[in-house]
């Protein structure tokens, strides 16, 4: 057995924090488990998200857009995710699917049956276990993805996931960070439209909580999945 946990959330909501807390108190409980993001991941993704994060791509057309978001993660599954699960690890990754509904689906008014068909060609149908949404406003979070941030760095071996080596840097304001407030509004009620109609597999969190409050809670709401997972030790 394998488990896939996906985190998401609007921008600033702290879902990549979560998601590396989450992967350190597994690793360090022994449990085989490995922590990658979307776009990126992999030497290609990576090289893809250069492209669609640079805020000099301003030109760039919306297929253009859910094409790249979809190579990427058609690469980062093949290569990384489902052998991972096959193997019967647990694989933890920032962002996936969902975010391409919720951001050019009804972020950018694109008909969702179009994308469901370009994501299952894009990761074979694989869906994940549970998603952990961190909810908060979209202005709120915008603010705090303004603010400079200190990078925690992991005990695991992070660069092998397809992560850069986590240290102190400003934000990352991206090209789609910089779109206006409405698209991020749009994505926000995305998400939680999204929600509404797979009850089962999301967990909504208060992105508010103290960091460790919110860590541990999404420990607990883990920890019943585990059973299907055999440790490392």
């Amino acid at each position: 057995m394998s488990l896939f946990v996906t985190f998401e959330g609007p921008e600033g909501s702290g879902k990549s924090t979560q998601a590396r807390l989450l992967y350190e108190h597994l690793q360090a409980r022994g449990y085989p488990v490995i922590l990658t993001r979307e776009p990126g991941g992999t030497r290609i993704g990576e090289l893809i998200r250069r492209i669609l994060v640079d805020l000099q791509h301003t030109e760039m057309a919306p297929t253009t857009e859910i094409l790249l978001f979809s190579a990427a993660r058609a690469q980062l599954v093949s290569e990384l995710v489902r052998p991972y699960l096959d193997a019967g690890g647990i694989v933890l990754c920032d962002r996936y699917a969902d975010s391409t509904y919720a951001y050019q689906g009804y972020g950018l008014n694109r008909d969702l049956d179009e994308l469901r068909a370009i994501t299952s060609i894009a990761t074979g149908g694989l869906q994940p276990d549970l998603t952990i949404y961190l909810d908060i406003s979209a202005e709120e979070g915008l603010e705090r993805k303004r603010q400079p941030r200190v990078s925690r760095t992991s005990t695991g071996k992070l660069v092998a996931a397809g992560l850069p080596t986590p240290n102190v840097s400003p934000p990352e304001w991206n090209r789609l960070d910089a779109r206006d407030l409405a698209y991020h509004q749009r994505v926000a009620n995305g998400f939680r439209e999204l929600m509404l109609h797979e009850p089962e597999r999301w967990r909504r969190m208060d992105a508010r909580l103290p960091v460790d409050e919110l860590a541990r809670t999404i420990a607990e709401v883990v920890e019943p999945l585990l059973e299907r997972i055999t440790p490392l030790n």
